[in-house]
């Protein structure tokens, strides 16, 4: 009794700091649908449908385009936080202002974090205590967070254990084929080409997965306005390398890129925008990136045609 009454005044005081910043109201409860899974971001919430499927009900909190380093929750998040059974968020901070949230939410929700996964060795590090949150970038390392997440739920929802197995394989087989396609596709630039910049540091795991080098104008989060040093410093790299093509972000404010746009014509060189990259979010239905594979292979698709390669239809690779 005593234990439950300290958990839940840490959990008071974190809605009492969430209400007072943000105007949100909480009603804490363990859950009020057991068959409801929120995810905080499109690309997890994406791979927890395909493991669960219509059998249970899965929100997104953050949708198409947004970018989860800056966002802050909404009074109907609240909500669907408080009615949720489980709880899946990224564990790497990715989504700043609400991790400290869900750390403090575990004695009364389930909560799956998709980094607990994956090997430390694996990841990247920032600092000497922050690793980089942009897993999903490499599809082997994001199908340990996957096959993480399915354990967890069939530890919740037992009953349903072969299901979630079943289509974790499927998820699995589906996984492995896009690291072989958008390898090969990737491997077809040639290495001098293989070059990509961006405005934030979103692509690090994307780039040791497939051999490329990736620059940027920001660090790993997108909190902090890019210096005027970071961009001299980039303009300068592009004229002396000669690069071709920069790619804005979704989710990110193009501006810093076009600063960089502007630097290099003023050093005579002529840098176009590649095209858009979807980094911390899918794209809605529209865009043909609105499923985690299907923007794996539209972001490959652009990176290639914008380097002057000619694109290579994906072959399944044994």
């Amino acid at each position: 009794m005593i234990k439950k009454f300290i958990s839940l005044k840490f959990i008071f005081l974190a809605i009492f700091f969430l209400i007072v910043f943000n105007g949100c109201v909480w009603q804490p409860q363990k859950y009020g649908d057991p068959k409801l899974i929120v995810c905080t971001t499109t690309i997890i919430g994406d791979a927890v449908k395909e493991l669960v499927k219509e059998r249970y009900s899965v929100k997104t909190l953050m949708g198409a385009g947004i970018d989860p380093h800056m966002y802050e929750a909404k009074p109907s998040d609240i909500r669907a936080l408080g009615n949720a059974r489980v709880v899946v968020y990224n564990g790497l901070h990715l989504e700043g202002k609400m991790t400290d949230l869900f750390e403090r939410m575990k004695d009364e929700k389930q909560i799956i974090a998709f980094s607990n996964g994956m090997d430390n060795n694996r990841l990247i590090k920032v600092n000497s205590h922050t690793f980089d949150p942009h897993v999903w970038f490499d599809p082997l390392l994001w199908l340990d967070g996957v096959k993480e997440s399915a354990n967890q739920l069939i530890k919740i929802f037992p009953k349903d254990k072969e299901f979630i197995l079943s289509n974790y394989k499927s998820l699995e087989n589906d996984y492995k084929r896009l690291n072989q396609d958008l390898k090969y596709q990737i491997h077809s630039i040639p290495k001098s080409q293989r070059v990509l910049i961006t405005s934030h540091d979103a692509f690090h795991y994307f780039g040791k997965a497939f051999d490329l080098e990736v620059l940027a104008i920001q660090g790993v989060s997108t909190v902090s306005e890019p210096g005027l040093k970071n961009v001299s410093n980039l303009v300068n790299l592009i004229v002396k390398r000669k690069v071709k093509a920069i790619f804005i972000e979704s989710s990110v404010s193009s501006k810093s890129i076009k600063a960089v746009i502007e630097g290099c014509k003023t050093k005579g060189q002529i840098v176009k925008i590649g095209g858009t990259l979807y980094s911390d979010a899918l794209g809605d239905k529209k865009s043909g990136a609105n499923t985690y594979i299907g923007m794996m292979r539209k972001n490959v698709k652009t990176l290639a045609l914008a380097l002057k390669v000619k694109y290579k239809k994906y072959v399944e690779l044994n």
